[in-house]
């Protein structure tokens, strides 16, 4: 039974019956698409220009540019510096010669005249690293593709519960910069959360008495970084019409792994009814 339908393999030899006895033996033993080329510089366009091959079997003794300059051509070249190069040469001559096959990319080498089950055997035991490392990566697109999709569905969970809690959520800059706000403290304060990102808490915020307002961006900063949050603050909310909501706020820092600040989580539940009842 044949093996390995959809492996492609490109020949390289300068004599026209190698490369058909090398094409009729690979065929004749595996269901693969074998591309042969006549030079290097035919077999390195080819190898840029025809999609997914998988093995390069490369004769050394070629004129013009031999196996080593070929392997190194295609070495240099991003689409096909991975493509396996298995050399084929009449001699390995000395410990030079293979060492720089091996330095442009070779992984193996077949002397000639070639034994056909070696041959085989080789294209085997790559073709079977590469299914291997095919089937790793599926399973790790597979693991990366799932946990993409719980990454999002829990996001999209987060996002509709802040979309539709009560309480207005405000997230700052250290600085005070608003970074984003929900739909209840645009409510709240009459403006578009585009809007709102342009502002500073300073511009829709105050605090109860003018000393605690005064101190908004300093001690409470401190405060919170001291203590780690700030809950149950009595304050008011400045509205876009001038309104003043009463709010109880509440602030949370939230640090990197260096322990700096990166965003300020405020909280604020509109107590305007409450208030009713108590006058």
């Amino acid at each position: 039974m044949k093996r390995y339908q959809g492996f492609k393999i490109l020949i390289v030899d300068d004599q026209q019956r190698n490369l058909y006895a090398l094409q009729s033996l690979i065929q004749h033993h595996m269901d693969v698409t074998v591309v042969s080329a006549l030079s290097g510089r035919q077999a390195v366009d080819i190898a840029l220009h025809e999609p997914d091959i998988d093995l390069i079997i490369l004769d050394v003794q070629m004129p013009e540019m031999d196996g080593f300059e070929t392997a190194s051509m295609l070495k240099i070249r991003k689409r096909t510096q991975d493509i396996p190069v298995i050399f084929i040469t009449a001699a390995f001559k000395t410990a030079e010669f293979q060492q720089k096959g091996y330095a442009v990319g070779a992984v193996d080498y077949l002397l000639k005249p070639i034994d056909d089950n070696l041959l085989l055997n080789k294209i085997s035991a790559y073709f079977r690293l590469i299914e291997k490392e095919r089937e790793l990566n599926q399973q790790l697109e597979k693991k990366v593709q799932e946990r993409t999709e719980e990454l999002f569905a829990a996001n999209h969970y987060l996002q509709s519960l802040i979309s539709h809690m009560g309480e207005g959520l405000l997230v700052l800059h250290p600085d005070g910069r608003i970074k984003s706000a929900n739909p209840a403290a645009c409510e709240m304060l009459g403006y578009s959360e585009e809007k709102l990102q342009t502002m500073s808490v300073g511009d829709v915020f105050e605090e109860e008495t003018p000393e605690q307002a005064g101190a908004f961006m300093g001690t409470w900063l401190e405060a919170i970084l001291r203590c780690g949050a700030l809950k149950d603050v009595e304050a008011r909310f400045v509205a876009q019409d001038g309104r003043r909501v009463p709010i109880q706020f509440s602030r949370t820092a939230i640090e990197n792994k260096d322990g700096e600040v990166t965003d300020i989580i405020c909280l604020a539940k509109n107590m305007t009814g409450y208030k009713r009842v108590q006058e």
